[in-house]
């Protein structure tokens, strides 16, 4: 287990030797959130960056990763816990063989820990050896109000509460990071419980270090390519753009292939790395490719 960083800087070097480049305000506000306890809302597109940032935290800070991955329909049982009902029902059917055990007793036994199923919120909430640790919410954004709710209770005073047993209190709040790409709007009071920040896609400069970074064996000159077109396709009108993730991804499916630099040809071929709807590589194939990468050398040659 790491200690909680002592300064901004700090933050910044902790995140960068897990190999995830963030600017000052991010940082800012990841050490806010850790020095203040609070839990930490990133919003943003889809691909820039907002789930890595719990990995790279719990990583950094030598910290378990908790994942609470959020979908439509997603309540307070699925996200807390459930019974192992299979395994109660084997437990009642030996009993009654055995001669009926004592109703009480087997009723005790059988809400006890060892049927219990802990779901991300209660294991997050349970001691963790090294420490506690960051529990990441993840596309908040795919979930209802209903489950907002609940979300907002648990995270007031975290704790949850299991009829059976009673109430669990984490000895130490969980390290808390919820991200939404903001399909719809998550409600105010839930954001007011939290420090908040717009991940946002980063500049040219920023993305060339995070390539560098996550596919440090690509030549600089691809590597600027790479992102300069990239960068370019978040400017057309797509029906998704793609974001750092699909930044990376192409890099590698590139040095896969022993390209040197970028042509239309490899463009038209590798397209499904960093497009994922046919409308949109329809769109960009053929002397769209090439409109875009003529823009791209004749931006790096003036740079």
């Amino acid at each position: 287990m790491t200690d909680i960083p002592a300064s901004i800087d700090a933050v910044q070097a902790m995140l960068a030797g897990q190999n995830y480049v963030c600017g000052r305000p991010l940082a800012t506000v990841v050490f806010l959130a850790l020095r203040l306890g609070r839990p930490l809302f990133l919003e943003g597109e889809p691909g820039t960056g907002k789930t890595e940032i719990a990995k790279a935290l719990a990583a950094g800070l030598g910290r378990r990763l908790i994942r609470l991955q959020c979908y439509e329909g997603l309540d307070a049982a699925a996200a807390v816990y459930e019974w192992n009902f299979a395994a109660q029902m084997v437990a009642i059917r030996s009993a009654e063989a055995g001669g009926g055990a004592d109703r009480d007793l087997l009723e005790a036994e059988l809400f006890s820990d060892r049927y219990l199923i802990a779901r991300p919120l209660l294991e997050a909430m349970r001691p963790q050896d090294g420490g506690a640790p960051v529990l990441l919410i993840d596309e908040l954004d795919r979930t209802d109000e209903p489950f907002e709710a609940f979300l907002l209770e648990a995270l007031s005073d975290f704790q949850v509460t299991i009829p059976e047993l009673g109430t669990v209190k984490a000895p130490e709040p969980p390290i808390v990071v919820l991200t939404s790409n903001r399909t719809r709007e998550v409600h105010d009071a839930l954001k007011r419980r939290c420090l908040y920040h717009w991940v946002d896609y980063p500049s040219f400069g920023r993305e060339i270090e995070i390539l560098q970074a996550r596919a440090p064996e690509a030549a600089e000159a691809l590597s600027r390519e790479v992102v300069a077109f990239v960068q370019k396709l978040r400017a057309e009108d797509l029906f998704k753009r793609p974001g750092v993730a699909e930044t990376i991804d192409w890099a590698k499916c590139l040095l896969a292939l022993d390209v040197i630099d970028l042509s239309p040809e490899v463009i038209a071929d590798t397209l499904g790395a960093i497009l994922k709807y046919q409308d949109d590589i329809a769109r960009i194939q053929g002397s769209e490719a090439r409109r875009l990468l003529e823009e791209v050398r004749k931006d790096l040659a003036l740079a």
